[in-house]
Formats: structure tokens, C-alpha cells, sequence
């Protein structure tokens, strides 16, 4: 099989020193560090099961939970409470999520939406003032744009359904690491530096996150006791303790009357979230999204996220061009009008089920696909922002309307384990630092989320199916994924941080491992383009700098630069047991991908 994305992007790829893994069996070549010792490394490869993350504590936790005897579940809560620790601008207790399952002895996948909620009371006018759309910036450092957290009910809803241990066992490596501390690297400072300003608002968030004042030191060890607490309380009395206990009223007191720093002149205007927001949540078990892509299923999460159908419909528009032999210039050609015809029916259409009625099966449909992969020609460029299909009356478009803005954070986690379960897991508190309020006391920073609701119609023309309502999940672009082969068993699972571009970030990443045969390391590795039906496509350096955006701009692209889009994680099944398991070289300062047992 002919490879020259593979080789072209393979040049272009973030970092040139990454040990590649073939996509069915790797070489005897990869070494893996001690399972010990564990190092940060991108690539591990081996038995017992695997897991993969962003950073090395909580990959750490999650193989420490595997070596005990656990479950794919049980190390995926324990990964995810590590990361709330050491990925706390990114992920934690304050947030929400989306979780993928693959039992392997019923060769199923489930998943759970545990998003966060807006409060009873919001109506479709949350972010609007004297008769204005909110600034974002205005919104986003407020209790306005905290939602109910579904984290906690995530975690006790998936330990319930398929784990095996209790949830103050696998929270046990998250509560050691917040009680004696991690090291303190680049990005987490850079992060830190980035949000100086508004954590400065809120006392309590610059006690914690700007230690004597200053920024954290590159090398130093962070600690957070509070969070070390909070968490022992939780695995002590359950997640009860969160919705209907004191750590309930603490939530609450903080969003509705945000502890601001007088001096500082910040309006943190008040949220109104209730006692009967917080008991009345729940974690929603529901079906994955499938689609058949080159006789292989691709299942991942159902609206309320609009990961599944969106992925999912690109993969169809794709499917009957044999990307196999495309050139590097055809290749991105076709993913970007595929990403961007896809976005236009997600604007459109896919918000939260309970309010919304979001033509799922219709967004998935083959030959609704089809009909809008005819719109795609191979020498000229679609115009965003394109017009939206209609999967109920085939042929007919809508308004266009402009994709709305989402915050680029977020942290994904990709485990499997000895029995062959499999867990894809992205979770978020929204944009980096969510919303900048620290609970006092409690180590832990609340969402943002409702941020991602459009704060007015994005075309007031047509019906916006992601405007705020009493208790919606605002509609995600977060997309863990798992694709099965032909005897429903695992083939790959993957996904990634990064607003709306968690989408193209895992539809690049798995075309480039299916159609192209990349490693999955070199393909999560690889630069990574962006259209998520705007005027331009967002192009990493590599691409941004090479001789292929000119090709493509012959054709009619436009292009802006983003240094960085994702950070993605994923696993891969091998023959005789083994687990390969993959991460960043380079983004967020590389990812941590261990396995429990290394192969030699």
C-alpha cells in the first residue's frame, strides 16, 4: 500500500525523536522504562494492560491500580483523580466529562455522559445583559458560567456499572500525590503565568496556584492538602457527599456569592445554583454513536457532546474516497471539506437531547453522507460558513451559521487492561483555569462550562440548538473514541483535549492510523490541521511553514497559524496479549504512555 501522507507528515512530525510503533505489531526495538521507574515516555509497549495520559504521576496512578488487580474502570477513575491534581486547570472535581467502555466479555461499548448542568433557573438569556451578549471575558471569571458538576457522579456511576473497587481505594495514588506534592514543569507554570491575572480576583485561587505571591518554580514541588482532603472525604462518604453534603454548600456558597478580592475591581457576577441542582444530577448511562468506517466501527459519545456525530459524519463523507492512495495535498484536501461540511450540520443540529430533537441516526446516515460528500470537488474549495444539510429531508440546506467559540483545554486519558476492557475518557473544566474560582478550603477549581452554550443565537435567523435552558448539558466537541474490528474487539481507542478541535484532532489522527497505516504514536505525533466550518483552517507550524499549505492555498485554502491543537492519548490492542500505549512527543510538554508489564 502506497503511504505518502505517512511519509510526508511522518517529516513534518513535532518531533523527530519518537520511537514508531508499527500499526499491527512493534519492533523489538522499543524499550519502555522500568515499570518501577517509570519515565516519561511517549511509547510503551507490553502486557497487563496499559495507560495513557498527559502526565507521568497519573499514568502512574492508573498502572499502580492495574497491578493491584484492577479493572480499565478502576484505573481510569484513579488516572482522572491524579490528573484533577496535577492537570488542575485542565481537569478535576469542579468539572465534568464523558466516559467510552468497552467490556470485553460482552464485546460492548456504553458510555456516560456526565456533563454539567446549567441551573434550574437559566433560561436563554443567561449571558445576556441589558439587552447585550455578554464579553466572554466578563463571563467566563464568574458564577454564571459554573454548571452543576458531573465528574464525581462519572466516577461513582462507572466504579457502580463495571469496576472493582470502591472509589476511596482508586482514589488513594490522586490523594498521595496532592498530600506530598509533584514537580512543578514548564507547562504547568506557563498555564499558571496565563492565568495570573484573573486567579489574582479570587484570593483562594492565588493562595494556592501563586505560592508567596509568585508563580510556581520549574522544579519545585506543589502541593494542594486541601484537595488531599477533599478527595479522603469523598472516598470516605461517596460522591454524596459532593451533591448533598457540606462540600455541597461550599460549591454553592462559592458560586453564588464568588469570594473576589475587593482590591482587585472584579465584577464575578453570581450564579444561582441550588441545592436542588446539585441533588437532583445525575450521571446520564446512554448508547455510543457507531459508524462503520473501512469495515471497522467507530463508537464514541452521543449528544449532548457533538463528538460522536460529527467524527462520525466525516468518516462517512470520507468513506468512499480511498485515501490509501491520495497525495498529501488530496489527502488534507479531503479531511478539511470533510471537517468542514460536518461542522456546518453540527451548528445546526446537535445540542442537548433532553431539550433538543437532534437527528442522531440521520447525521450518521451513509447516504446522507453521500449526498453531502458530492458537495466536495478536488479543485476547488468549499466557502465557509457552509450551509447545513437536512438528514429528515434529503436535498434541502439551511442558514449558515458561524461556529461559536470553545474553550481549548481540557485532558484525555486512554486505558486498557489484562481481560482486554477498554476506557476512553476525556474530562474538562472548560478553558484553561476554568472558571478561576478555587472553592475555599478545597483545592479544586469550578468549571466554566456553561460558557459553551451560545450566549445569543449563533444565526438569528434559525434555531439555535445550543442556547441555555433550566438543567441542559451546553452541547461538547468532546470525542473518546473506540474502534472494533469485524469480531467486535478492539482495534484502537483514542482522543484529546481541545475544544471544538477535539473533533478534527481525532478525525486527522485516526484517518492517518486507518488509511495510512502511521503508528499511532507518529499519528497523534503529526501536525495537525483544523476547519471547523470558518474562512480559514488553523494549521500547526509544521504545516503552517511547509510546501503544502502553498499547494493547498493553489487551491483556494486559506490558513491562519495555531502553535498548538490537542494533545491526544490513545491505546492499541497487539497480537498475544500485548498493549501498546501512545501519547504526545511534544505538546503540552509530551504525554506519559506506560504498560504494566514491559516487553523486552
Amino acid at each position: 500500500m502506497r503511504r505518502p501522507v505517512a511519509r510526508k507528515l511522518s517529516v513534518l512530525a513535532v518531533s523527530a525523536a519518537v520511537v514508531s510503533v508499527g500499526a499491527t505489531a512493534p519492533p523489538d526495538a522499543v524499550s519502555t522504562p522500568a515499570a518501577s521507574t517509570p519515565q516519561k515516555a511517549p511509547v510503551a509497549v507490553g502486557y497487563g494492560g496499559a495507560v495513557a495520559s498527559v502526565d507521568l504521576d497519573a499514568s502512574a496512578a492508573g498502572i499502580e491500580v492495574l497491578k493491584k488487580g484492577g479493572n480499565a474502570v478502576d484505573a481510569a477513575v484513579a488516572t482522572a483523580a491524579a490528573l484533577g491534581v496535577t492537570e488542575p486547570y485542565s481537569a478535576g472535581i469542579g468539572g465534568g466529562g464523558y466516559f467510552v467502555y468497552y467490556d470485553a466479555k460482552s464485546r460492548k461499548v456504553h458510555t456516560i455522559d456526565g456533563r454539567e448542568t446549567a441551573p434550574l433557573t437559566a433560561d436563554a438569556n443567561l449571558f445576556v445583559e441589558n439587552g447585550k451578549p455578554l464579553a466572554f471575558a466578563d463571563a467566563v471569571s464568574s458564577g454564571l458560567a459554573v454548571g452543576t458538576p458531573g465528574t464525581p457522579a462519572t466516577w461513582a456511576t462507572a466504579l457502580d456499572k463495571w469496576g472493582t473497587r470502591r472509589l476511596g481505594t482508586v482514589l488513594r495514588p490522586a490523594e498521595r500525590i496532592a498530600r506530598d506534592g509533584f514537580t512543578v514543569d514548564d507547562t504547568f507554570r506557563t498555564q499558571t503565568a496565563l492565568n495570573e491575572t484573573r486567579f489574582r480576583y479570587f484570593p483562594d485561587t492565588a493562595e494556592l496556584f501563586l505560592p508567596n505571591g509568585a508563580l510556581p518554580v520549574v522544579g519545585s514541588t506543589f502541593k494542594n492538602p486541601d484537595l488531599a482532603r477533599t478527595y479522603k472525604e469523598l472516598g470516605r462518604k461517596g460522591v454524596d457527599a459532593l451533591y448533598r453534603g457540606d462540600l455541597r454548600d461550599d460549591i454553592l456558597d462559592t458560586v453564588n456569592d464568588p469570594p473576589v478580592d475587593p482590591a482587585s475591581g472584579w465584577n464575578a457576577r453570581p450564579g444561582e445554583l441550588s441545592e436542588k441542582d446539585l441533588a437532583s444530577y445525575r450521571a446520564k448511562l446512554q448508547a455510543p454513536t457507531k459508524t462503520s468506517y473501512r469495515g471497522l466501527g467507530v463508537y464514541s459519545i452521543a449528544p449532548s457532546s457533538s463528538g460522536g456525530t460529527t467524527v462520525g459524519e466525516a468518516l462517512n463523507i470520507l468513506e468512499n474516497t480511498d485515501l490509501s492512495k491520495a497525495s498529501e495535498v488530496q489527502y488534507l484536501h479531503r479531511y478539511i471539506e470533510a471537517s468542514r461540511i460536518a461542522f456546518a450540520d453540527r451548528g445546526r443540529w446537535v445540542g442537548d437531547p433532553a431539550f433538543e430533537d437532534v437527528p442522531t441516526q440521520g447525521l450518521l446516515s451513509q447516504s446522507y453522507a453521500d449526498q453531502r460528500a458530492a458537495l466536495i470537488k478536488d479543485d476547488a474549495v468549499l466557502t465557509s460558513p457552509v450551509a447545513p444539510g437536512d438528514p429528515r429531508d434529503p436535498g434541502s440546506t439551511g442558514t449558515p451559521a458561524p461556529t461559536t467559540y470553545e474553550g481549548e483545554s481540557t485532558t484525555h486519558l486512554t486505558v486498557a487492561d489484562r481481560w482486554g476492557n477498554v476506557v476512553a475518557y476525556t474530562l474538562t473544566i472548560e478553558q484553561t483555569g476554568g472558571s478561576g474560582i478555587t472553592v475555599p478550603g478545597r483545592g479544586f477549581i469550578l468549571n466554566n462550562e456553561l460558557t459553551d452554550f451560545s450566549f445569543t443565537p449563533a444565526n438569528p435567523a434559525v434555531h439555535d440548538p445550543n442556547l441555555p435552558g433550566p438543567g441542559k448539558r451546553p452541547r461538547s466537541s468532546i470525542s473518546p473514541t473506540i474502534v472494533l474490528d469485524q469480531h467486535n474487539k478492539p482495534v484502537v481507542a483514542l482522543g484529546s483535549p481541545g475544544g471544538a478541535t477535539i473533533i478534527t484532532t481525532v478525525l486527522q489522527t485516526l484517518t492517518q492510523f486507518v488509511d495510512q497505516r502511521v503508528p499511532l504514536v507518529d499519528a497523534i505525533a503529526a501536525p495537525r490541521a483544523s476547519q471547523r466550518n470558518q474562512t480559514t483552517t488553523e494549521l500547526e507550524p509544521a504545516l503552517y511553514n511547509s510546501d503544502l499549505r502553498t499547494q493547498l492555498e493553489a487551491l483556494g485554502h486559506g490558513f491562519r497559524l495555531n502553535a498548538e491543537i490537542g494533545a491526544a492519548t490513545g491505546v492499541q490492542r497487539l497480537p498475544g496479549g500485548k498493549w501498546l500505549a501512545a501519547a504526545e512527543t511534544v505538546r503540552r510538554g509530551g504525554g506519559s504512555a506506560q504498560v504494566v508489564y514491559p516487553a523486552p
